[in-house]
């Protein structure tokens, strides 16, 4: 079951939180991190096996609980935002093969904001901060525009 749960956490970041599993990989902790994350529901997934849950409950419950504190996922925010509302620059990047790593840098300049409204679920559909997240999408693309 461990090795299962590390795969899917492992989809869960490629399809959620690239910016986290690029840092993980760069700073050779993504191993130690998956098994870490799986580890923490240990206790959980032998309860449920000794319950003889079907494997995909056992899956489904655990992945609630690995990917708990990483939704919402701020890549995934900024990603669909700046293709949403700045479309033209989104498929620029994405033709640059720059996407990713412009996200990326986006969620840094945006991490004060964040920060300021506490993100999480309960907030992620707020327009407040949607509009404070795409003034800094657009103040930064000013800035990308300029440096060329």
């Amino acid at each position: 079951m461990k090795e299962q749960l590390i795969k899917k956490l492992h989809g869960y970041l490629v399809q959620n939180h690239l910016d986290l599993l690029i840092s993980l990989q760069e700073e050779h902790r993504l191993t130690h991190y998956l098994e870490h994350k799986v580890d923490s529901v240990k206790d959980l997934y032998e309860g449920l096996e000794v319950e003889k849950r079907p494997v995909y409950v056992i899956e489904a419950l655990c992945m609630e609980e690995l990917t708990r504190d990483l939704r919402p996922s701020r890549f995934e925010y900024v990603r669909t935002l700046l293709e949403d509302e700045f479309e033209e620059d989104a498929l620029r990047m994405s033709g640059s093969g720059i996407l990713t790593y412009e996200v990326i840098n986006l969620i840094g300049a945006c991490e004060p904001i964040f920060e300021v409204f506490a993100f999480g679920e309960e907030n992620e559909e707020s327009k407040e901060l949607k509009y404070a997240i795409m003034g800094m999408i657009a103040e930064y693309l000013e800035n990308q525009a300029t440096a060329y």
